[in-house]
């Protein structure tokens, strides 16, 4: 079992808090429902329906106890005046002669195509604790990309 700190924003705690409530008062009830009306339709064995219900029944209290133990482990972060790039700050780089702005989130907010990336990605550790004009370097498969760092609003 993981002890660690789930770092999240007040508002991604939020969405956490209703997509549980919501699986477990709404769609537990919907999946029930689901694998009942499969029953009636007869042999279990060759029920595409009966199976596919019970799947997303299986899928949907494994996100429940996800969520239940993320929410439990929460941290909200607090964004904060800092020189330093931290988790919860706006950080603007500079790579590959692009300007790309990210915000720094715990790993159950990240979106990378939203600019939102993880404190744990290999992106967002190289840009902790950087400072507004050093650079980051960041390994990928092209390569090793340098970034500078433009601007941190946290």
């Amino acid at each position: 079992m993981d002890l660690a700190p789930v770092y999240v924003s007040k508002e991604g705690l939020e969405k956490m808090k209703e997509e549980l409530h919501y699986l477990k008062t709404v769609k537990r009830r919907e999946c029930a429902a689901r694998i009942e009306k499969a029953k009636d339709l007869g042999d279990l064995k060759e029920n595409a329906d009966y199976h596919d219900a019970k799947d997303e029944s299986g899928w949907t209290e494994g996100r429940i106890r996800e969520l239940e133990d993320a929410t439990n482990r929460a941290t909200v972060i607090e964004t904060r005046g800092s020189d330093n790039v931290g988790i919860g700050c706006k950080v603007k780089v500079e790579g590959n002669g692009k300007e790309k702005l990210y915000t720094i989130v715990g790993s159950h907010e990240a979106d990378p195509l939203k600019g939102l990336i993880s404190n744990d990605s290999p992106l967002g550790q190289a840009f902790l604790g950087k400072r507004v004009g050093e650079t980051a370097e960041v390994k990928t498969p092209a390569g090793t990309v340098t970034y500078v760092i433009k601007e941190i609003s946290c």
